[in-house]
């Protein structure tokens, strides 16, 4: 129960912080701008909330580049914040931070910074779980720690490339493995640099689509030259260092009996009553 209630402490000083932030905007120029004439009504008020949906990934990227204009320091806290917030806390829907990280900061200052961001707070859930969630962990998904413990322990003479694997073909969830790599004993530094290099072909992917959506206007921006060359990018990026990988796995790795459609090792009954 201690290490339960010091993890909640954490968890909700982190959303105060970040609620905090959120809510304390910066004025934007057409704040600004109406009130210097004294005028109240039609200034708009933003509201900032994690996005669901595409359509709200566009409106919110769309009112932060118009904040990053003037407040470029506080648009980058706030980005830095909330997708440390996500990852740490192994709260899905890290992608759609990673697309506005594109939308937002372009492809390569997003593409650091997505790269960055998923390495730092991989680790700090990672630290987190040791600290307070390493029994809870093997409680709740037993079935699926043994197994990972298994395999890890077959492949312990080529470990970090077994980590590798297992982040180029998410057979089961990168939160799940933030989650579940101090349980496996893994060292801090083969999770560290599998992590970071692990995702940068899905971190690519997601920031260059968020380039490319924010700059899609229209249906003929699709089929411009520049944006095929950026899709085709986008699939060498995707399918070169998952087939070499693959092509590793197959004479140095011992992966038989995991699942390969994505899902990770499967839950029994009694896993998913305890989910």
């Amino acid at each position: 129960m201690r290490s339960l209630a010091g993890l909640a402490a954490i968890v909700a000083a982190a959303s105060v912080y970040l609620y905090l932030l959120s809510t304390h905007l910066p004025p934007g120029p057409k704040q600004l701008q109406a009130a210097s004439e004294g005028e109240d009504d039609g200034v708009e008020e933003y509201r900032l909330k994690f996005p669901s949906d595409l359509d709200e990934l566009r409106q919110l990227a769309e009112m932060l580049k118009f904040y990053k204009r003037e407040h470029h320091g506080y648009v980058l806290l706030l980005y830095c914040s909330a997708y440390l917030y996500k990852q740490s806390f192994a709260i899905p829907g890290s992608s759609f931070l990673n697309l506005l990280a594109g939308a937002i900061f372009g492809p390569w200052e997003g593409l650091m910074l997505a790269c960055l961001l998923t390495t730092s707070g991989s680790t700090f859930c990672f630290l987190l779980s040791s600290a307070f969630g390493k029994q809870h962990v093997v409680k709740l998904f037993p079935q699926k720690v043994a197994l990972l413990q298994k395999k890890c322990e077959e492949n312990r003479s080529s470990l970090f490339f077994f980590l590798l694997f297992l982040r180029f073909f998410p057979m089961t969830p990168n939160w799940f493995l933030n989650i579940t790599c101090p349980v496996l004993n893994i060292p801090m530094p083969i999770f560290f640099f599998s992590v970071f290099i692990g995702l940068i072909p899905y971190n690519f992917i997601c920031v260059r689509t968020g380039t490319l959506l924010s700059e899609i206007s229209s249906m003929d921006d699709i089929f411009s030259w520049g944006t095929l060359a950026q899709l085709l990018a986008i699939a060498v990026m995707a399918l070169v260092p998952g087939a070499l990988i693959k092509q590793y796995s197959k004479s140095h790795l011992k992966v038989d009996g995991l699942d390969s459609n994505g899902s990770g090792p499967s839950l029994t009954q009694q896993d998913r009553k305890r989910q």
